[in-house]
């Protein structure tokens, strides 16, 4: 027979193969990571080429090519019989897809039709995830412990996530996309600043911000690249504002965008009131910076009593209380040293 070779274990594995599995691991990291920025590429890029097409395109008179438009019927051939399918059960309303596309916009979902799907999602993912349940739960028995009372519970969590499934994840999407541009919308109001008094139009500085702040804020030089593109086209300058403040879910949007309606409206110096709007920003910044530090402390006195504080005592009674009971335990105290 012969000799199977062991090594040391270490709770029941061997260490060389514990450490073999971690060390093809941390390699496999280090060629990711080494890949992931050598092929680092430029957020803005696709989507401003996307923006300069379409700019392109509305000068030439053609909003689309051949293959796009045919793509384009055929999304919305889907989607108008979704609408049939969903009209004739009444949950199809004006005001509730308006809603849906807000939101969409909102996301950074330029495509208006996917408010149709959303309406369909609601129907559907409900009677989806209720079925599966249904059978998890009552049908196969998967969970024989539970009581009647848990199972309906279960149940009605499933459908309960179908139904605001949807909602909850694009609400996810706008509130990551609002704190991206809300994070670049003073440094953004700097640079506007800065090309209105170099003489700039307002289209043209839009057009540079978006240009200059794309690396770094991808979603605020989304929106200003197309603001700056309507501003162009559209025939009231007014309307390119407006659908900047019904795109982005923040104030701080609308306040720039009534700034920029009355600038055009009355005539008023544009840097100056840019200036204002930044520094009131800015110190807006800083204060929930400031009040995220005050609430440090209240949130640290779980995780204190919780982790640190039993360590800490383990650290300095456990001697001590190793001591007590073996002075307890009736042992032999050990003789001191003989020198």
């Amino acid at each position: 027979m012969l000799e199977q070779s062991t090594g040391p274990t270490l709770l029941g594995f061997n260490v060389f193969f514990v450490a073999t599995i971690l060390a093809l691991v941390a390699a496999g990291a280090v060629i990711t990571a080494i890949y992931a920025a050598v092929t680092v590429t430029d957020p803005m890029a696709k989507r401003v080429k996307a923006l300069n097409q379409r700019r392109e395109a509305l000068k030439a008179g053609i909003t689309t090519s051949a293959r796009k438009r045919q793509s384009v019927v055929r999304r919305n051939d889907t989607t108008d019989k979704i609408g049939d399918f969903l009209g004739k059960f009444k949950m199809l309303q004006d005001s509730q897809v308006k809603t849906i596309e807000q939101k969409l916009a909102q996301a950074g979902i330029r495509n208006k039709e996917w408010a149709v799907a959303v309406v369909f999602a609601r129907l559907v993912l409900p009677i989806a995830l209720g079925a599966i349940a249904g059978i998890v739960i009552y049908w196969i028995d998967y969970f024989p412990e539970w009581s009647s009372l848990k199972k309906f519970m279960g149940f009605a969590l499933m459908v309960g996530a179908g139904y605001k499934g949807p909602d909850i994840y694009i609400q996810n999407m706008v509130d990551k996309r609002t704190d991206a541009i809300r994070k670049g919308l003073p440094d953004a109001l700097d640079l506007l600043v800065i090309c209105a008094e170099a003489g700039l139009t307002v289209d043209a500085a839009f057009e540079r911000v978006a240009r200059e702040l794309g690396r770094a804020y991808p979603e605020l030089g989304d929106e200003f690249s197309l603001t700056s593109i309507e501003l162009s086209f559209l025939t009231e300058r007014r309307q390119a504002f407006e659908n900047l403040a019904w795109r982005v879910n923040l104030d701080a949007v609308k306040g720039v965008v009534t700034t920029m309606v009355q600038t055009e409206r009355y005539g008023t110096p544009l840097a100056s009131a840019l200036r204002v709007l930044s520094a009131e920003f800015r110190n807006e910044r800083m204060m929930r910076a400031e009040e995220k530090a005050a609430r440090l402390p209240a949130i640290m006195t779980v995780p204190l009593i919780l982790f640190i504080l039993p360590v800490l005592f383990i650290a300095i009674l456990g001697p001590a209380a190793c001591s007590i009971s073996d002075a307890f335990s009736g042992g032999d105290p050990k003789p001191p040293p003989s020198h």
